[in-house]
C-alpha cells in the first residue's frame, strides 16, 4: 500500500505539471508533451527520481540533466505545477525551495551565497515568474505572484506581487506575474476530480 501511495503521489505531481503546459491531463496530452516538450520530459524524470532515489534513478536523472542542460538535483523542494519554458543553462540549488505554479526560463540560476548577510539559499513563493537569464542568489524570499525580469540579479527580498528589474534587482511595481502564470494547478485538481452526478431518485 505504501508503494502505491508513493506512485499516486508522483502521478499527481506529474499531471499537475502537465496541466501547466497544456491545460489538460489526458493521456494523449501526456504522451505528446513527453515527446515534444523538453522541460516537461525532464520534469517527469525529476518527479520520479525525487520519490524513488535509488542509485540507478539518480544516474538516469543525471543523464537527463546533461542532455537538457537543466541542473536540478532529485529531492529539490519544488511544488506542483512546475513549468520550464525553455531548456538550457538552468541551475537550481538542491537546498533552494520553489512553490507551486512557478515558471522558470532558460539561463536561470537559483543558487546560494556563501558569505555575507545573505548567506544561504533562496525561497521562491507560489505563482512566481522568473525570466530568461535571471539570477536569484542567497538567502532571499521571493513573494507570491512576483515577476523577475530577464537578466535581473536578485539579492534582496521581493514582496508579494513585486515586479523586479535590473542589476541589482529593484522593485518597480506591484503588478505581479499576472498572465505569465497560465493554467494554475487549481484547474488541474478540478480536472482530476471525478464528476459527481445527481443522486438517483
Amino acid at each position: 500500500m505504501r508503494i502505491w501511495n508513493r506512485i499516486r503521489s508522483v502521478g499527481d505531481l506529474i499531471l499537475c505539471d502537465l496541466y501547466r503546459y497544456t491545460g489538460q491531463t489526458s493521456l494523449k496530452s501526456l504522451l505528446s508533451s513527453y515527446v515534444t516538450t523538453p522541460g516537461f520530459h525532464f520534469g517527469v524524470w525529476f518527479r520520479i527520481c525525487s520519490e524513488f532515489d535509488a542509485a540507478p534513478m539518480k544516474y538516469l536523472l543525471l543523464r537527463k540533466r546533461v542532455r537538457f542542460g537543466i541542473d536540478i538535483y532529485p529531492g529539490t523542494r519544488i511544488g506542483r505545477g512546475f513549468y520550464i519554458g525553455h531548456f538550457g543553462g538552468i541551475v537550481v540549488s538542491s537546498r533552494a525551495a520553489i512553490g507551486e505554479d512557478c515558471n522558470i526560463s532558460q539561463g536561470v540560476t537559483i543558487g546560494m551565497m556563501s558569505r555575507g548577510k545573505r548567506k544561504g539559499y533562496p525561497e521562491i513563493g507560489d505563482r512566481v515568474y522568473i525570466g530568461p537569464g535571471a539570477k536569484v542568489l542567497g538567502k532571499v524570499r521571493i513573494g507570491d505572484d512576483a515577476a523577475i525580469a530577464a537578466n535581473c540579479v536578485v539579492i534582496d527580498d521581493v514582496p508579494d506581487g513585486g515586479v523586479v528589474v535590473g542589476i541589482p534587482g529593484r522593485v518597480v511595481s506591484l503588478d505581479g506575474a499576472g498572465e505569465y502564470i497560465a493554467n494554475p494547478v487549481a484547474g488541474a485538481r478540478r480536472a482530476l476530480k471525478p464528476e459527481v452526478g445527481p443522486a438517483s431518485p
